[in-house]
């Protein structure tokens, strides 16, 4: 878990956040990068919204002298790794992942000394430290293309997302030996409530993310990346669709089709745990502050950023 460090400056916030925000950019020659699970105003204020494969790629792109993240503390810590003379800020340090946090680096370690043989491909939603320690990076849009460029004989270990991985497997025909970590919202999706909500949807589209459980992806009739989602709810000529990732991406998708029906993939209680708290940590205050205060920052060892930019740097070329 991470420390969010606590300005001293005074809290005191202006009427027009929009507005000062802007000004803040211009000032500071920054650039906001925004994931799709951020809520609505940080991404009507964002200059690039996007999934992860998206996110890395602006953020290796950027001619800004301050990157300003909305999203989790693993992106800006991937967008600092590919902008190491950069100032990378992150409204709220707190703003962890439970994915990333089920890979540990010193159990990995020993995870992959036991497969010396194996190439170690990790999606891009972990640590810097699972990073310098894979060979390639994937995200859930180029994963199964980065596991087809492997040669058969190559054996590989996929981290840290035991479902995307599975989904992977699936779909190449790889035996993938597969780190069992899992992401909370993904998996606390309830596949009786979906079964119950294309009952009374009978018209609706179930779309899941592949980080999603197995047996819900069973009832979809599109699975991808939060950004190939949002592209097929565009293009489809459904007009209803059942929503089985974070309901952030939800914002982007009524903004593209207005005349369409989203309805949120529902959580196995009643509570709100089909959003991401991680992602929700971030706020338009907190925007306006960090950038004001330049902190909290995203600072990392250079010896480390080295050996995590290897990976991605790998993803990126085979990504083009």
């Amino acid at each position: 878990m991470f420390t969010a460090l606590r300005s001293t400056a005074s809290p005191t916030l202006p009427m027009d956040l929009f507005g000062a925000i802007q000004a803040l950019k211009r000032e500071l020659n920054a650039v906001i990068l925004a994931h799709y699970y951020q809520e609505a105003d940080i991404q009507d204020i964002a200059d690039y919204i996007g999934d992860s494969l998206g996110l890395s790629r602006q953020a290796a792109q950027t001619d800004a002298d301050v990157i300003v993240f909305a999203g989790v503390h693993f992106m800006a810590e991937t967008a600092k790794i590919l902008n190491p003379t950069k100032q990378v800020l992150l409204p709220d340090l707190a703003a962890g992942c439970s994915l990333a946090d089920s890979c540990p680096p010193r159990e990995f370690a020993a995870f992959k000394a036991a497969h010396p043989d194996h190439l170690v491909i990790s999606y891009i939603n972990c640590t810097a430290e699972i990073k310098a320690l894979s060979d390639i990076i994937c995200t859930s849009s180029n994963a199964v293309a980065i596991v087809q460029q492997i040669p058969a004989e190559q054996p590989i270990i996929f981290a840290p997302d035991r479902n995307l991985g599975r989904y992977v497997a699936a779909e190449t025909g790889r035996d993938l030996v597969l780190w069992e970590g899992a992401c909370m919202v993904h998996e606390n999706f309830s596949e009786q409530k979906i079964v119950e909500l294309q009952v009374r949807h009978p018209e609706a589209e179930v779309i899941a993310h592949p980080e999603c459980e197995e047996a819900l992806l069973r009832h979809a009739q599109f699975i991808g990346s939060t950004t190939a989602l949002l592209k097929y709810s565009a293009q489809s000529p459904s007009q209803a669709f059942i929503v089985a990732t974070e309901p952030g991406v939800i914002h982007q998708m009524q903004k593209r089709s207005p005349g369409k029906k989203f309805i949120p993939a529902p959580p196995m209680n009643s509570c709100a745990c089909n959003e991401c708290p991680y992602m929700r940590l971030n706020t338009l205050e907190k925007i306006y502050l960090c950038m004001r205060d330049r902190t909290p920052e995203i600072v990392l060892p250079a010896a480390l950023g080295t050996a995590a930019l290897r990976p991605l740097q790998r993803m990126l070329e085979m990504s083009a």
